[in-house]
């Protein structure tokens, strides 16, 4: 069977025993988090793993609280891997991307919400040494009738941004990963991917910038809780055409939503501003 995912981690799971020598792989576990780098070389590893190549970096971390900062460990270890993969320099845009009306696609505009922005500030209160960050949400085509990469590459010629940190949902195939896993590339991202509808891709070869990718997963694909359900049973039992394009999130998915938010929100701001602990950035963006 044809596994729906967006991870990186979950594609090398799938093809364990044939994957190619242009795949490098390495994981660690710091505290509780497991941390997984993949970083893709060769036109065989693209196909294999059906993603462009580049760094894929997940983390898979513990359930969440509604306080963000009893997750302080956990964001300081997702803020380091996003410094690792963007430049320590120039203005920053962060786009939220997703519907704000579907919650397991809201991810990227509420982390926006809660993202401390600072291009209209960082000139005129210079003591502070504010990196220029701008953050937007633009909104799904249905809604605008602009396409988001359209959105993205007008803001980012007008305000000159140097790199663009991309926020979406994604989906996976595993239950488990569900709210609790965060892949951060720098290989740029479709949006609507993780809900099924993806759009035009944002990537340094559209926007002329940099883009590092940051995702969730808050859906899986029916088909697939089936097919783990009954999986001694074997595709037989199975009805596809019942399940058709039904995707499955976590009742609790509000919750979970905002807390992912919040600390997608304080991982970005911990890597852009140096000199702003997680506590600091907290009580500037509630």
């Amino acid at each position: 069977m044809n596994f729906r995912t967006d991870l990186a981690l979950e594609r090398r799971e799938l093809i364990y025993d044939n994957v190619p020598d242009g795949v490098k792989f390495e994981e660690k576990i710091e505290g509780k988090t497991k941390i997984t780098r993949i970083k893709i070389e060769t036109k065989e590893g693209e196909e294999a793993l059906n993603k462009p190549r580049g760094n894929y970096i997940t983390l898979e971390i513990p359930p969440l609280s509604a306080n963000p900062t009893e997750s302080e460990t956990e964001i300081e270890l997702i803020a380091a891997e996003i410094s690792a993969l963007i430049s320590q320099k120039g203005c920053v845009l962060v786009a939220g991307l997703g519907n704000h009306n579907i919650t397991p696609d809201a991810i990227g505009p509420k982390t926006v919400e809660y993202t401390l922005s600072t291009r209209h500030v960082a000139e005129s209160m210079p003591q502070f040494n504010f990196r220029p960050v701008a953050a937007v949400a633009p909104g799904v085509m249905g809604q605008t009738g602009i396409e988001t990469g359209e959105v993205i590459r007008g803001i980012c010629d007008r305000i000159k941004a140097d790199c663009v940190i991309a926020v979406d949902a994604l989906a996976s195939r595993s239950v488990s990963r569900l709210g609790c896993t965060v892949q951060i590339s720098d290989t740029g991202i479709s949006p609507g991917s993780g809900v099924g509808n993806a759009r035009r891709e944002l990537s340094q070869s559209t926007l002329g910038v940099p883009v590092i990718a940051i995702g969730v997963p808050t859906v899986v694909d029916a088909l697939t809780v089936a097919q783990d359900a009954v999986k001694s049973g074997g595709e037989a039992f199975i009805d596809k055409s019942k399940l058709g394009s039904l995707m499955v999130t976590p009742r609790e998915i509000d919750s979970v939503v905002t807390s992912v938010s919040k600390v997608l929100a304080l991982s970005i701001g911990r890597a852009l501003q140096k000199d702003l602990s997680v506590s600091d950035l907290y009580f500037l963006t509630q």
